[in-house]
């Protein structure tokens, strides 16, 4: 049975080396896979799935709209496709993990998505957060806090390098940095509002 799998990760963790080191496993072996990364992310321009090791493939570029489902089905019957691969998957809108996962159970082809659990407020992502609902196996791509302890939030810095709490949760081409959930503190930027009473 095709399943869903989600690898997630702080920044800069290794998702894009991962993702397209699978792909060409695949590929070795003479198989067709599909590499989708979204529109939205036009970091190393539009369609390009790049990472800090200086790995780059083109990709389908999909809008925010796009049926997932309908797309690859479409192109199964162009082609036998071996294997999915989403990049930067916290992109993804509910319905289209929707339809991810009907392309493993009505298809039966694997999907393979790499994205981050949380913001730099550490909401979850939309796409994430049904990730983490739905897929059959999740996987954790380890990175390391600055304090040596394992990386899990990411935190945004405006221009000078000052971490930022305010501002849209999708801002593409801003920088980050990794952190531990102590050293994120949570509590001072989550939107949640809540602070430990005094003792």
């Amino acid at each position: 049975m095709a399943k869903l799998y989600f690898y997630y990760s702080a920044m800069n963790a290794g998702k894009s080396t991962t993702l397209l080191q699978a792909a060409h496993n695949y590929e070795e072996q003479g198989m067709r896979i599909l590499l989708f990364t979204p529109q939205i992310d036009d970091r190393d321009g539009v369609g390009k799935i790049s990472s800090r090791i200086g790995l780059t493939r083109d990709a389908y570029a999909f809008p925010a709209d796009l049926d997932l489902f309908d797309h690859i089905r479409s192109e199964q019957k162009k082609s036998a496709v071996a294997c999915v691969f989403i990049d930067e998957a916290q992109f993804l809108s509910s319905k289209q993990v929707l339809q991810l996962t009907l392309v493993c159970d009505q298809i039966g082809i694997p999907v393979l998505c790499y994205g981050l659990r949380t913001d730099f407020r550490g909401e979850p992502f939309e796409g994430s957060k049904y990730l983490l609902a739905w897929a059959d196996v999740l996987g954790e791509i380890k990175t390391i806090c600055h304090s040596g302890k394992k990386a899990t939030m990411n935190a945004r810095l405006d221009e000078n390098g000052q971490r930022v709490s305010e501002g849209a949760q999708v801002a593409i081409g801003l920088n980050y940095v990794a952190l531990s959930r102590k050293e994120f503190s949570l509590e001072s930027v989550s939107p949640l509002g809540y602070k430990p009473p005094p003792e």
